[in-house]
């Protein structure tokens, strides 16, 4: 409403005016309120723009829709693709082009951007006419941040490709920089003024809560005689929120024995004050606590070599023996050497139980990883870590989601593939689908050494079997047999029915380790879709490409 006064002055002008010169009047004014509200708008841009990403989580994914949804409002006609579904000859061809993509482990790219990351780096490709940026989610965790993204970001400038922006590197807490920069880049491709997009600081990451939980219970699963040690571990902490697929993520301790030695062979006080990325810590919490001391890579050993200044061979080694070998000269160079290492990462076990079955606890399973190396026995540092753990004591952790590796719809059918203890997320998928009365069928293929010692969660699974919980259970134990038998070899018998649920609409779920069980287990999916439904090599490939662009072939592999 208009204050009195205006409104007098509205009458006064308005009374005189000819029909004419209202209609003029109306004119003026709505133009002036299109106006008003165009310049309150967001300015409509025009071009293509491809936005590519590579995920293992979904959280890339995720970005990358939300992205294109702000790109087509304002008026750019976006193509939308996941960089293992982008065909690869296309990039010289691309006017705009965004990629969002993770870094796994070592610096690795997921698996669903490997062929890309392949290609840039296998390829010779000139790029001139390209412009693009690149978005790289990480975790400062681990000590490579972000390297698949600057590998990218490095790879497409050699090629003569423009940057609209910088690189801009997420942690965790991704969404509010991520959204900012994108909408700077968008504005730049409006204006045709690249490279103009500030970089904006990296977020540390708030949302990853840290949970103390007690142990309540820890058994090992495998039978008297079994050459493998492989515990089911039962933790109970409060507040605790999870889904079938997600991770369990723990920060190890090194063993007390190695630090001692380490304090002990140089001499230093434990008890000394030095700072580490910003914190101050006693050399002893330190070295239990934060440094990866064990089997250090060689970039390490590289700066190790520079410190102490001695020739030391392009090797991974453990601290202790580095020590041993060429000895640091003083404490001031320890002290330099401790500053220069990077922490322990977190290692990731996929969750074995469902929140619905059992309120307040997770469950995880982990095998103590055993391996040999110069002529000794040796374990994996967070497997033994948490092996050695009694009862009741307290471990930290957080939980890892994992948007790509979570259940379907209840009516929908599920293959699930997990051999050893790639069995773990199944068993939380069949504890929810148990719980929450879901109506789709339920097969699982598991498979280890023995029948008799290494049948993770027999029982369980006999029972879900009996109620019809698990419509179907295929096993394979590879040394019960002259010649072994893995879980591949039991999908390929019953390749038939297999391919009648994958055609029916059935999803298929594979966990375990990545080498060489996915490779041969893939193979295999293969082989069924060629024999079973009657395919060429390129169509069955074809096939499985769909099931993955559909969502409904996922993996969990490490």
């Amino acid at each position: 409403m208009l204050e009195e006064i205006k409104l007098k002055s509205l009458h006064h002008l308005v009374e005189d005016l000819t029909k004419e010169e209202l209609i003029w009047l109306n004119g003026y004014v709505a133009g002036l309120v299109k106006s008003s509200l165009g310049s309150r708008q967001e300015k409509s841009v025009s071009g293509k723009i491809t936005i590519a990403f590579g995920t293992e989580t979904g959280n890339s994914k995720k970005l990358a829709t939300e992205f294109a949804t702000k790109a087509r409002k304002r008026g750019l006609t976006v193509k939308l693709s996941s960089l293992d579904q982008y065909r690869l000859t296309d990039l010289n061809k691309e006017e705009n082009f965004i990629t969002v993509i993770s870094t796994q482990g070592e610096g690795e790219p997921p698996a669903s951007a490997k062929k890309f990351y392949d290609y840039i780096h296998s390829e010779e490709l000139t790029l001139g006419k390209l412009q693009y940026s690149v978005l790289a989610l990480g975790d400062t965790a681990y000590p490579l941040f972000c390297k698949a993204g600057e590998d990218v970001d490095f790879k497409l400038h050699s090629f003569g490709a423009k940057r609209i922006a910088t690189i801009q590197k997420c942690d965790t807490d991704y969404e509010e920089t991520a959204h900012r920069w994108f909408d700077q880049v968008v504005e730049v491709l409006g204006t045709g003024k690249a490279s103009t997009v500030e970089r904006l600081p990296i977020l540390k990451s708030t949302q990853k809560k840290n949970f103390t939980g007690t142990i309540l219970s820890k058994v090992n699963l495998n039978g008297k005689g079994s050459s493998k040690e492989t515990f089911h571990i039962e933790l109970e902490a409060a507040d605790l929120v999870y889904e079938p697929g997600d991770s369990v993520g723990i920060v190890p301790e090194n063993p007390l024995a190695t630090v001692q030695a380490v304090v002990s062979l140089t001499g230093i006080d434990g008890s000394k004050r030095i700072s580490f990325k910003e914190q101050e810590w006693t050399v002893s919490d330190l070295l239990t606590k934060k440094l990866n001391i064990f089997y250090l890579p060689e970039r390490i050993v590289s700066k190790y070599s520079s410190i102490v200044q001695q020739e030391i061979p392009a090797t991974r080694i453990d601290l202790l023996n580095l020590i041993k070998i060429y000895p640091p000269k003083n404490e001031d160079q320890f002290v330099e050497i401790l500053q220069s290492l990077e922490s322990i990462t977190p290692r990731l076990y996929s969750i074995s139980s469902s929140l619905s079955a059992h309120s307040g606890e997770v469950h995880i399973t982990v095998a103590r990883n055993c391996f040999q190396l110069d002529n000794e026995l040796r374990h994996g540092l967070c497997s033994d870590y948490l092996a050695d753990f009694p009862e009741s004591a307290e471990v930290k952790f957080y939980i890892h989601k994992n948007l790509q590796f979570r259940l379907p719809a209840p009516d929908r059918d599920i293959i699930m593939i997990g051999p050893g203890t790639g069995i773990a997320p199944f068993r939380a998928f069949i504890e929810e689908r148990a719980n929450s009365g879901a109506t789709g069928k339920n097969w699982l293929f598991f498979g280890d050494q023995h029948f008799s010692t290494d049948f993770l969660y027999q029982t369980e699974l006999q029972d879900y079997f009996k109620t019809e919980v698990l419509t179907k259970v295929n096993v394979a134990f590879s040394r019960d047999q002259k010649e072994k038998i893995y879980v591949q070899h039991k999908m390929l018998e019953q390749a038939a029915e297999l391919h009648r649920w994958l055609e029916s609409g059935a999803y298929l779920y594979l966990c375990g380790a990545k080498e060489p069980m996915s490779s041969d287990v893939e193979k295999a999916v293969l082989k069924i879709i060629r024999s079973a439904g009657n395919k060429t090599e390129e169509h069955a490939q074809d096939f499985l490409n769909q099931l993955i662009q559909e969502g409904r072939y996922l993996k969990d592999v490490y």
